[in-house]
């Protein structure tokens, strides 16, 4: 792979967590808000279908976990409240950093109603915007895959500082097309976009999902946001400011 090949590059694919935005908003923003309001926010909430659903999600998750030995909390059997008995292995999973499809699902609910209250904002690294008005005069499409869901995608991009990114999105993904470390979500991304996976650019911070990536046929490169110094390797990049330049 050499970066001349990007040229050809007609869709720009990336991860949040570490590329586009700081981890430490992820961990010491997100999460601990949709922690300490997950209680509140069911309770008010809770008689909602979409809401009641992810509920039932949540059981049969907690099922395959206690299945497979990994200890959650109760469940007690005979209780007939779904929503004040998923609050602790909610609680549970978070503390795991669960990648479960109805975790995530709550969680970008919970998210969306700070983001539109204006208790969250959106956070990005300062060569993002930059970078995506640069993709976007080249008629290239910018599209984001993450474990978190395309709403919580969605309600972080359009609320950051610099103003509403998703204008500039072509496409959300999120695990409804599989795990990021599974090289089929990437050839699926590809068909849904419909076009070939050499037209791809992903960018992770993520090693195991720039492997799957490009054993799919994207081109990927890590995105390694630590290293003090620009880096020369077709295989790494340190800023959005390498990929694609005027």
């Amino acid at each position: 792979m050499t970066r001349a090949e990007w040229n050809n590059v007609r869709v720009i694919l990336l991860d949040i967590e570490g590329t586009t935005t700081p981890i430490d908003f992820v961990y010491k923003t997100l999460f601990p808000y949709a922690a300490k309001n997950v209680g509140l926010f069911l309770s008010e909430r809770g008689d909602e279908p979409e809401i009641r659903a992810i509920a039932r999600d949540l059981k049969a998750e907690h099922s395959k976990d206690s299945a497979a030995g990994l200890a959650p909390t109760a469940w007690p059997v005979d209780s007939n409240d779904e929503l004040r008995d998923c609050v602790a292995y909610v609680q549970w999973l978070m503390t795991r950093d669960s990648k479960c499809t109805p975790l995530k699902s709550l969680q970008g609910k919970i998210w969306q109603r700070g983001f539109e209250s204006g208790e969250l904002h959106g956070e990005v690294y300062p060569d993002v915007p930059r970078a995506f008005a640069r993709w976007r005069r080249q008629n290239r499409d910018i599209a984001i895959y993450s474990s978190g869901s395309v709403l919580a995608q969605k309600s972080l991009f359009g609320s950051v500082p610099s103003g509403d990114l998703t204008r500039a999105i072509s496409a959300f993904f999120d695990t409804a097309v599989g795990v990021k470390s599974a090289t089929d979500s990437y050839a699926k991304i590809a068909a849904a976009m419909g076009k070939p996976p050499r037209e791809f650019l992903f960018l992770s911070d993520a090693e195991k999902e720039v492997v799957a990536a490009r054993s799919a046929g994207l081109f990927a490169a890590l995105c390694d946001r630590d290293r003090a110094t620009a880096n020369t390797s077709d295989d790494s990049i340190t800023t959005f400011d390498e990929v694609l330049p005027d």
